[in-house]
């Protein structure tokens, strides 16, 4: 639906679609994304000019979607400490434990504009099939002895699509820089360590991520680098590789 309006509207005005239920949904590298009742589920049309700071990482725009979740939760008063993080690239975490959402983003540059495509899930209400917001929510009450309510799907996409736009904003006038302190703290990569290459490969320290996007590693000996994922679709950050 979104695909068939996108270059019909004017290109300062958004559009979103949003969805109860998902009986097809798609993950990255085609999988299948599972989205019973109770996931906050919508597609997000933006643009974003050519020439701009983001347009000319037009990459980094997942990590800022992944983020806006995040601070859509831990930006309300009292919730702060609600445990929930961004793995890089595109997934949002309880902890380093669990995946409870996930973002995926489709670019088509027209001209100097570039239209893209926002998928974005996270569980919000229902505990399967992994675990969700409010599960987070339930088990910080019982450990901290508060009484924060349980949230709902509409509030958070509407305050993830709120801040995404703050964080846009923040990119086209400062540049990776602007957001990247931020994403720093919420993140659940600091001092891990990947293997490059294959499951043998030399062991290498995960310190960042790089002005587009990559992923940034210290090798011993060889210093900082930045790489991306080997193509292997179930775990991101299992093989990485240094790009020639």
């Amino acid at each position: 639906l979104i695909g068939r309006l996108m270059f019909k509207l004017p290109e300062e005005m958004g559009l979103i679609a949003i969805a109860v239920r998902q009986t097809q949904g798609k993950g990255r590298g085609g999988n299948v994304w599972l989205s019973p009742v109770g996931c906050a589920l919508s597609t997000l049309h933006i643009t974003i000019p050519l020439h701009s700071n983001l347009g000319q990482r037009i990459s980094f725009i997942q990590h800022l979607v992944s983020l806006a979740v995040v601070e859509s939760v831990r930006s309300i008063p009292g919730y702060e400490d609600i445990d929930l993080r961004v793995k890089w690239p595109n997934d949002i975490y309880y902890s380093d434990l669990m995946k409870l959402g996930g973002v995926l983003v489709n670019s088509t540059l027209i001209e100097t504009t570039f239209h893209i495509l926002i998928g974005l899930g996270f569980n919000v209400n229902n505990s399967n099939p992994t675990i969700c917001i409010n599960d987070l929510i339930t088990k910080f009450n019982k450990e901290e002895g508060t009484k924060l309510k349980a949230l709902t799907a509409d509030c958070l996409i509407a305050r993830t699509v709120t801040v995404l736009e703050r964080l846009i904003d923040i990119f086209q006038e400062k540049g990776p820089n602007g957001v990247l302190p931020h994403y720093y703290k919420y993140w659940v990569h600091s001092g891990k360590q990947v293997r490059l290459h294959n499951e043998e490969g030399p062991m290498a320290w995960i310190v960042g991520i790089d002005d587009y996007g990559f992923l940034q590693v210290h090798e011993e000996g060889k210093g900082v680098e930045s790489v991306h994922p080997d193509g292997n679709s179930f775990d991101m950050l299992r093989n990485l590789i240094v790009p020639k």
